[in-house]
């Protein structure tokens, strides 16, 4: 009886040792004793109850189109709803990106336009982006195919672009509305969307309204790269003043509304090579993003305007804000600002708090 009674005694000794051991553990984690209503750290991002973490990334450019990097957290200035906000995260280094790539295949691109285009994906994708990014590949033509799913294996894009067969319209917002989803759960914070195209729509269900509302519920940077051999480069041309933003609140997503696409194109239409590429409904697509629209004469140009984009890439910075988290579900406008006024800052307009 006594052995017994002395097993018992032991088993509860060690069973109180190890709650406080737990108990210890948790405090631990938490931040220890005086961390409040459990709030944790990651990435300099402070999480607590209520409050949401907007982040935004932000390019800034000088009076020659430069693009500046070596600023600090103090040169910036960001607004929500026009109130000055506390920047809570910053980064200036160079970020992994999770990117996808949309390559337009329709019948207009002949093989001399996809060769031009592999080259310049392959050179992308190989030599100007860094190791730890990730990508996805998508064609479209008449409607949108994902072709390579997310990977960091070079090779494995580079096949699927290889594979690619020219056929068909031009599904260009579907493309981009089918890519949104795919892009925002990249495993990296940012995350970026290229498209690549030598023409108008000209068979999407979805229009460039609708792809507007689906943007500004996205995190997503989008890029679009126009190729249209009619027009002179828009590479050195003066900044563009871009279109005023729509109503809001925005309304609550309802039914699916079906959207003729701009420039007067009705669904199912053939395609001919004398389309140009539509710049001004691009425009309104990437830079409600924080991306923008560069139109190149000739897919000569390709390899140079990738090869921008990387460059921007690679220079932009992160930038992170605590919002009340409303869940309104309006739309709050972002405004970001460098102290230097001679430089240009482009970044993300705002977001749906939904």
């Amino acid at each position: 009886m006594k052995h017994h009674a002395l097993l018992t005694t032991i088993a509860g000794l060690l069973a109180v040792v190890t709650l406080a051991a737990q108990e210890q553990s948790s405090v631990s984690s938490q931040g220890g004793v005086g961390s409040q209503g459990g709030a944790g750290s990651q990435d300099g991002v402070s999480f607590q109850s209520g409050v949401e973490v907007i982040n935004v990334t932000a390019t800034v450019t000088d009076g020659e189109g430069r693009f500046v990097s070596g600023l600090r957290r103090e040169d910036f200035r960001i607004y929500e709803d026009g109130e000055l906000q506390e920047i809570t995260h910053f980064n200036n280094d160079r970020s992994p990106v999770s990117l996808g790539i949309a390559l337009d295949t329709s019948g207009s691109m002949t093989a001399d336009k996809m060769s031009a285009a592999r080259a310049a994906i392959d050179r992308f994708v190989y030599d100007l982006l860094q190791t730890e990014d990730e990508l996805f590949f998508l064609q479209f033509a008449n409607r949108p195919h994902v072709i390579q799913e997310w990977t960091t294996d070079r090779r494995a894009i580079s096949r699927a672009v290889a594979r690619v067969l020219p056929a068909g319209g031009t599904a260009l917002y579907d493309a981009i509305a089918n890519a949104l989803p795919i892009a925002s759960i990249g495993q990296h914070p940012k995350k970026a969307l290229l498209v690549i195209s030598d023409g108008n729509d000209t068979n999407s269900r979805v229009g460039v309204g609708e792809l507007r509302r689906l943007i500004r519920e996205s995190e997503v940077l989008v890029y679009a790269l126009g190729v249209d051999g009619t027009l002179q480069s828009t590479r050195n041309a003066p900044a563009i003043q871009l279109p005023p933003p729509f109503p809001f609140p925005m309304p609550r997503r309802g039914p699916q509304r079906r959207f003729p696409p701009i420039g007067g194109n009705t669904p199912n239409r053939a395609r001919t090579t004398a389309e140009r590429v539509n710049a001004d409904a691009l425009r309104q697509i990437t830079d409600d993003t924080g991306g923008r629209t560069e139109v190149v004469r000739g897919f000569g140009e390709l390899e140079g305007a990738t090869a921008r984009l990387a460059d921007e890439l690679s220079k932009q910075y992160s930038l992170g804000y605590s919002s009340p988290g409303k869940r309104d579900g309006r739309w709050h406008d972002i405004r970001v600002e460098v102290r230097d006024r001679r430089m240009a800052v482009r970044s993300r307009r705002g977001y749906i708090a939904s």
